[in-house]
């Protein structure tokens, strides 16, 4: 009797592919040493908002610390000094096209999305150097855009810092009992 080949050809493809597949997680961990880290394990884990915003498609990606009944603007986060608006890595935010933010234009690209909050006040600063950890390599040179906002007052406080954003324009920064928010709009011209 005559056996089909198709089942050993089969066998082998899954076989190769695992073996390609383990060994570039291999490689990975064998070049840098460790393993690939997983965010989500951390205590401020990652997040991303993306949405089409009056035509502007946008994404932000930021990591979520918790107040843990801290108090958090004016304390942990200090008035009147950049913050990295988020945890961990420098929060950022990509506009597929050219935008207007408060009626601003930023081109189209990667930023960091950096902040510098204040109890009446807020500066939101988009820096061209989006790969940083926290706000630590911060430089105002490299500001694409800075927009004043006015802080609100939240009814209920939000526990883990949120950045939310809807088609309509607002993408609005949220955290402990204060609310920041700012709109995108466009494309700019």
């Amino acid at each position: 009797m005559k056996k089909s080949l198709y089942p050993r050809l089969l066998s082998a493809c899954w076989l190769l592919v695992l073996v390609l597949l383990s060994g570039a997680a291999f490689a990975q961990e064998q070049m840098t040493g460790k393993k690939p880290e997983d965010k989500s394990k951390r205590p401020s884990p990652p997040a991303t908002v993306s949405a089409t915003i009056n035509g502007v498609p946008v994404t932000i990606e930021y990591s979520r610390p918790n107040s843990k009944g801290r108090q958090v603007f004016g304390k942990l986060v200090p008035y009147s000094e950049v913050w990295r608006t988020g945890a961990n890595e420098a929060t950022t935010f990509k506009v597929e096209k050219a935008a207007l933010i408060n009626g601003q234009t930023l081109p189209a690209g990667m930023y960091a999305l950096f902040t510098i909050p204040g109890p009446d006040e807020w500066t939101i600063i988009f820096n061209r150097e989006f790969k940083q950890w926290g706000a630590y390599e911060y430089k105002s040179g490299e500001d694409a855009l800075r927009i004043k906002v006015k802080p609100t007052k939240l009814a209920q406080p939000v526990e883990q810092f949120t950045i939310t954003a809807d088609a309509s324009g607002p993408v609005r920064l949220m955290w402990e009992n204060t609310q920041a928010e700012f709109t995108v709009s466009g494309p700019a011209k």
